[in-house]
Formats: structure tokens, C-alpha cells, sequence
């Protein structure tokens, strides 16, 4: 009996992935538990486990008495030498050999009640452990069921799940595919762990990059902050640790293998790769690209960051649904606020073709010169240097082209005030966007 019940624990701990000296330790301690429950709580015993032998050894320890007050730790000298075969003095220790049979089937059956469920607990804590030290690192699993829009998939025989809360949006999965993801989280209930994982966290972008880019596996390139819109765009930064290597190069690879195959992981998520600075204006003209900026301010009356940009970039920067100015906050750690200039008003030289003629007109399309403005803003010396007409005649054109580019803005900003539809009407003029 000793073999088979020997045999039953083994090949139980064994399924269960538990450890030799776990297994023992369960077995001393269950077994432990029905000595005290037949011979009391008091009761000095010893429980020999024999895993090679398959065999099990109780040694029931007692004191030889006159009289028998707590039977848990005494013994009269005729019950001493019945089961010991030896004239034992009163003080001496009477030492039992218990065997298994003694105890009752039904002790034994609870017994291994008792061992399957301290396996279930030992089970749930190696995994909780298991997975615990897993946070931040990527599993790849099978997924083998769907339900309410959550998967639950099979990782080392265990059950993990990806919420859908934690699911790329557009993203499909069905019954056996693989799978991969980082573990976000584990709890523990009165089941299993729950282990969650996700594919939303900027910890996995961050895995994928150390298992696509040795440079930042090796810590040559360190990703120094992460902002995603999951499965539309997201914003890196980058910095390099040795001077020689090129963080964005070395990230986005030879004609973008290394980045794409990120991208196609993360089902098409766009992802712009920027090199980090200290320097909160810089790092902030470069979260905010393609954009191109006119200058970075900071306010320190309302603690934040302010970004002009022209009419035509207004919306660059700002993104489509706020998302360029959203990942670039989230990327910076800065409170950044778009702030829209007035393009300053101009008058095509081609309006002036009646005044000018067309040969003159020609001259100066020919040098560059296309607006009113572009001529008044340059060096009298060098327009007349650079034109085939004498100073006299070109003084003339340059007053006619200022009288007319004066007037003509004049009645410009008149319009605007008096009209319902006024965007700016003065040059240092700005709109606030906010996001």
C-alpha cells in the first residue's frame, strides 16, 4: 500500500510540474496532519519518506509511564514492551513503528484530498511566480477561445488572457492562431492567476524593437519615451549611446526592413522614429514633424510650451483628429499648444505687368523676384546690381511697387475687420488651437 500510494503522489506532482523536494515536503506535511488527527495534536512523530524506495516510515514517539495521563505522549511499560518487544524503564522513550494500514482507508483518502489541493495551491503560487517575473516581456501563445470580444490563450499549458481593452482596434484573431503579446498583469483570485496580457502597452512597442534592433537589445540605443494612438500611429524617441551609430538609422534599417517588420506586427501602425534631446524646443519641433515650425516658446505664466506655426502647417501639426499634437504631448511630457500665424499679405508681380511691361516684368521673374514683397525686401544694391535698368528707373518701379503693396494692404486688414469671417488682420496676430 505504502508503493502505491507513493506511486499516486509522484505521478500527481509529477503532471503537476512540482518540484522533488516541494513534493516531499507536501507528502511530510499531509501525512503529518493524519498522525495528529489519530493520536492528538501533542503527538511527537516523524514522518520518513523513502522516493526511491517508494515507501513511507512513521515513528510514533512516547514516554514510558506508571500511570498514562495524556496517551498522545505517554505509555504504560506493558503496552511499551507489546510494541516494542523490549523491557522499557519508566522515563525512557517508547518509539512506534505506525504503518499506513493503521490509519483506515478513509484517513487515507483524506489524506490524499488534503495533497491534491495543497498541489493546487503550490501550483497556482509557482505560477503567479512565474509570471510575476514576466512582467514586461513578451509571450507568444496559441489562441483557443473567444469570449465577449476577450481571448484566452494557451501559453505554457496555461491560461492567459488579452482583454479587449488590451486589443489593437481592427485587429482579428481566430482559434489557433499564434499569438504574441507582453504580460501587463497578474492578480491573484481563489483560482488560478489571472494573468493578463497586452498589445496596446508601450512596453511591447518597446520589446519588438530589442527583438528587431540588436543596437537597442544591446543597449547601444536606448528608447527614451513612447506615445501610441494603438494600430494607427505612434512617436519613439531614440538616443544613441556611441557617437558612431545613428539611432534613427539603426531603427528604421536599409530601406526600413527593421521598422516594417514592427509595423506588420502591430497591424500597419505607423511609427515615427525621432532622435531624443534635453532640449525641451528641440525635442518638441521634432515630436511635432512633419510639421514645420516657426519658433517654440515657453510661457511661464500658464507653464506651457507655445508652438507657432504658419497657416498651411496649422493642420500638420495638429493632426488629423488632434493626434499629431497628442503624441507629441505625450511623447514630451509637455504641456504644448499650438498657436496659428497669419501669413502676411503679398501681391503677385503679375499684377503689376500693366505698369511695368513685360520686359521689365520678365527681368525680375527671371531673377527669382515673383511678389511685391520679395522685391521690397531686398537690398536696393543688390536688385540694382543684379537688373539690366539704371538706379533712376528702378527707384521709381520700387516706390510704385510700395505706394500699391501699401494701399492694397491697407484696404486688406479694412475688409477683415468689417467682415464676419475674419481669421487675422494683423501680422503678429495669432489664433490658439487647442487640442
Amino acid at each position: 500500500m505504502n508503493h502505491e500510494i507513493v506511486d499516486s503522489f509522484t505521478q500527481l506532482a509529477r503532471e503537476r510540474n512540482i518540484d522533488r523536494d516541494v513534493l516531499i515536503s507536501i507528502m511530510e506535511d499531509v501525512f503529518g496532519m493524519m498522525v495528529k488527527k489519530k493520536y492528538g495534536l501533542d503527538a511527537k512523530f516523524q514522518v520518513v519518506i523513502n522516493m526511491d524506495k517508494g515507501d513511507i516510515e512513521f515513528y510514533l514517539e512516547r514516554q514510558v509511564v506508571e500511570v498514562v495521563v495524556n496517551a498522545a505522549l505517554e505509555v504504560d511499560q506493558e503496552t511499551a514492551k507489546i510494541l516494542t518487544g523490549e523491557n522499557l524503564d519508566i522515563g525512557e522513550d517508547c518509539v512506534e513503528i505506525l504503518h499506513l494500514k493503521d490509519f483506515g482507508r478513509r484517513a487515507v483518502i483524506l489524506a490524499k484530498q488534503n495533497f491534491i489541493q495543497k498541489v493546487k495551491d503550490i501550483e497556482k503560487d509557482l505560477i503567479f511566480s512565474e509570471y510575476n517575473t514576466m512582467v514586461g516581456d513578451i509571450v507568444v501563445g496559441e489562441v483557443y477561445q473567444l469570449r465577449n470580444n476577450d481571448l484566452f490563450i494557451i501559453h505554457n499549458k496555461n491560461e492567459i488572457i488579452l482583454p479587449k481593452s488590451e486589443q489593437i482596434p481592427q485587429e482579428r484573431f481566430k482559434k489557433g492562431d499564434t499569438i504574441r503579446a507582453v504580460v501587463k498583469e497578474v492578480r491573484k483570485t481563489t483560482g488560478n492567476p489571472y494573468v493578463i496580457v497586452s498589445r496596446t502597452d508601450n512596453k511591447f512597442m518597446e520589446r519588438l524593437f530589442e527583438l528587431e534592433i540588436p543596437e537597442v537589445y544591446d543597449g547601444l540605443i536606448q528608447i527614451k519615451a513612447i506615445a501610441r494612438d494603438p494600430g494607427e500611429r505612434a512617436k519613439v524617441a531614440v538616443e544613441s549611446q556611441d557617437d558612431r551609430i545613428d539611432a534613427v538609422g539603426a531603427c528604421v534599417g536599409m530601406k526600413g526592413v527593421r521598422i516594417h517588420t514592427i509595423v506588420r506586427e502591430l497591424n500597419n501602425e505607423n511609427i515615427d522614429v525621432i532622435n531624443f534631446n534635453t532640449d525641451p524646443i528641440i525635442f518638441i519641433t521634432r515630436a511635432l514633424a512633419p510639421a514645420k515650425l516657426k519658433k517654440v516658446e515657453f510661457d511661464a505664466e500658464s507653464n506651457r510650451y507655445q508652438v507657432f506655426v504658419s497657416d498651411d502647417q496649422a493642420s500638420l501639426a495638429i493632426g488629423k483628429g488632434g493626434q499629431n499634437i497628442r503624441l507629441a504631448t505625450k511623447l514630451t511630457k509637455f504641456d504644448i499648444q499650438i498657436m496659428k500665424e497669419a501669413a502676411e499679405y503679398d501681391i503677385d508681380l503679375e499684377e503689376f505687368k500693366e505698369e511695368l511691361g513685360n520686359d521689365v516684368l520678365n527681368q525680375f521673374l527671371e531673377r527669382g523676384y515673383t511678389s511685391a514683397k520679395s522685391i521690397l525686401d531686398t537690398n536696393f544694391n543688390k536688385l540694382a546690381k543684379e537688373l539690366d535698368m539704371d538706379r533712376e528707373e528702378l527707384t521709381k518701379i520700387i516706390d510704385l511697387i510700395k505706394t500699391e503693396y501699401e494701399n492694397a494692404d491697407i484696404d486688406s486688414e479694412s475688409v477683415d475687420e468689417n467682415s464676419d469671417t475674419k481669421v487675422n488682420s494683423d501680422v503678429n496676430s495669432t489664433k490658439q488651437i487647442n487640442d
